[in-house]
């Protein structure tokens, strides 16, 4: 099987149920984001971090293809596609927890950066608002479970707090805004 099919050399693109769309369209900004942010926490997975971070960065990477296949769909269809759920939240919300609660008080902005762990939660953080800015952007001309946007809202709090976790871990001091 050729990987190439030439049917996007135009500009346009197919969603998952085949309707045809422009590559700049709303929805692929919104998935490719997404898929961006995959991508990311694949390169700091791949970093030497502790294995239960790798397992939880794991589940999070498959949650974003769900995110980025319900994205991928216009109109009707009958596609069994995996969705958010409040579980999923809940679930992002408790690592959140977890991962805060030996972590000093913060007292000011921290400036990204530390170690190239800690630097790469910052991406993924930063991307992850950004796909959640596009999402908000579709959801306000089609319709888009309002589950996305908070997942997405979540996540980039456990980029940052996974950030601080990880400095906190290797003895690193975070660096804070002077103002």
């Amino acid at each position: 099987m050729k990987i190439y099919t030439k049917t996007g050399d135009k500009g346009k693109t197919s969603l998952l149920n085949g309707v045809r769309v422009s590559k700049f369209d709303d929805r692929i900004t919104a998935y490719g984001s997404t898929d961006e942010l995959n991508s990311f926490i694949g390169l700091l997975i791949s970093n030497d971090i502790k294995e239960s971070h790798k397992k939880d960065m794991f589940e999070i990477q498959n949650k974003l293809f769900h995110i980025g296949s319900v994205l991928a769909i216009r109109g009707n269809h009958k596609l069994k596609i995996p969705e958010i759920t409040e579980e999923d939240i809940l679930s992002i919300e408790k690592k959140i927890d977890i991962l805060n609660k030996d972590l000093p008080p913060i007292k000011s902005f921290i400036i990204p950066g530390g170690n190239q762990e800690t630097a790469y939660c910052h991406v993924c953080r930063t991307v992850c608002r950004r796909a959640e800015r596009e999402v908000v952007k579709l959801a306000s001309n089609e319709f888009v479970d309002v589950l996305l946007i908070q997942y997405l809202n979540r996540l980039s709090d456990y980029f940052f707090v996974l950030s601080r976790a990880l400095s906190f871990e290797s003895g690193i001091e975070e660096k804070t805004y002077k103002y």
